[in-house]
């Protein structure tokens, strides 16, 4: 098991006794939001989504607040309880089954973005952006396989997850050399001349267009300098070295096995603690490889009519995964980073068997909030409460000055959580 590979290491001991020592020193001259980034603590967000979502009778609480009694699924979690809030009845509207799942983060499907000015872009690249240059990786996206689409930038492009913890770790602690260097830098300087071509045409055409076509122009230039704003970020990192590696280099192999997870949540754990980035996202796909589970087909299970070995079998999947979610938060608590990071953990999936997108699986954990338990938000259509609402909060709790995201009607208010 792959746990199993980091055993001669002690753990707690790294993540409490080195956070100094990996901190990257943050160059004021170098940083596009100084003043809002040299704090010692600073804010990050995390967000997990799994394709298949949860099954519902046995994930939710079946009463509320602060000492509900705890669900199958959820008792995996339980002994972390203070530190999270388990949501009922949240969504926004998205319909579309498997496809639907992409909206989870955006809360705006792929096919009806043209209708709002950022399309669908996802709340980590909005935590992203506004980050900025302060750290080496504006984002970390990564997964199992081919994830679950859950990142899209404001252009609308979807990011694909780093799939292998070798590459991952290769990205954080491995130096590149003096060649490799070069050659990244070349490649930076050959991206910018083609941006200056493509702004300069745009420039060329912005008095002979139609309203509705400079509005497309708009749009067109904002992420012409959103890619301008990454390439400024890789030359400032370019040439600062890399933390130090405080476990020992990840093997390269074949991957897409569940039982990779810890792995994956230790070195975002270090990519946190290191300050190699703020923002982090995880994707647990429809299908992975299991050494271990002995269950059948992950999606076949979600299917399961209610059939008392299918959900049997499901369970054993899904306690698996929040079992390793309870792993996560153990690990950002020893990294002393949990109480400055939010965790938004869930699916974009109500119910798999019927490929529902309504009252999704939604837990907010971490941040210092003031968590709540288990929040029942209103079930009547007429005062419905938009998961976009949950989402614009936690934006504005990461400093992002916004007054909407996505589909929200407001800030998220319940009980003050945020």
């Amino acid at each position: 098991m792959v746990m199993n590979r980091l055993t001669d290491l002690n753990r707690r001991r790294f993540l409490q006794g080195t956070g100094i020592a990996l901190a990257l020193p943050l160059m004021e001259s170098q940083l596009s939001r100084a003043e809002e980034h040299l704090d010692a603590n600073p804010r990050r967000l995390v967000c997990i989504g799994n394709h298949l979502g949860y099954y519902p009778g046995n994930f939710f609480p079946e009463t509320t607040g602060k000492d509900y009694k705890t669900s199958p699924t959820l008792q995996e979690i339980d002994a972390h309880r203070d530190d999270f809030t388990v949501f009922s009845n949240l969504d926004d509207g998205i319909t579309g089954g498997h496809n639907g799942v992409k909206a989870f983060l955006s809360g705006i499907r792929k096919d009806e973005s043209s209708g709002f000015p950022d399309k669908n872009m996802t709340m980590d690249q909005v935590a992203a952006e506004h980050v900025g240059s302060a750290t080496r990786f504006p984002s970390i996206t990564s997964g199992l396989g081919n994830g679950t689409d859950l990142c899209w930038t404001r252009s609308g492009v979807r990011i694909p997850p780093v799939n292998n913890p070798a590459r991952l770790f290769e990205a954080l602690f491995v130096q590149a050399d003096a060649a490799s260097i070069g050659k990244q830098r070349a490649r930076l300087a050959n991206r910018a001349s083609v941006l200056d071509a493509l702004r300069a045409s745009a420039g060329e055409l912005d008095g002979k267009l139609s309203a509705s076509d400079r509005q497309k122009l708009d749009q067109y230039l904002t992420s012409v300098r959103s890619v301008e704003k990454q390439l400024q970020m890789s030359k400032v990192w370019l040439d600062r070295a890399k933390p130090t590696s405080p476990i020992k280099p990840v093997e390269d192999e074949e991957r897409m096995h569940i039982e990779e997870i810890p792995l994956f949540y230790d070195l975002l754990t270090l990519a946190l603690q290191t300050d190699s980035t703020r923002v982090a996202t995880f994707e647990i796909p429809m299908a992975f490889r299991s050494s271990e589970l002995e269950v059948g087909s992950y999606h076949g299970l979600s299917h399961h009519s209610k059939s008392e070995e299918r959900l049997g079998q499901l369970q054993i999947v899904e306690s698996y995964l929040m079992k390793q979610f309870a792993h996560f938060i153990g690990r950002m608590k020893e990294a002393q980073v949990f109480d400055h990071t939010a965790v938004v953990w869930g699916s974009g999936m109500g119910n798999g068997s019927s490929h529902s997108n309504r009252n999704l699986p939604v837990i907010l954990a971490g941040g210092g909030m003031n968590h709540q338990g288990h929040i029942v938000c209103p079930p009547e259509t007429h005062k419905r409460v938009p998961l976009s609402n949950l989402w614009l909060s936690t934006l504005q709790w990461f400093g992002v000055e916004a007054e909407r995201f996505g589909k929200s009607t407001g800030t998220f208010s319940p009980m003050n959580l945020i």
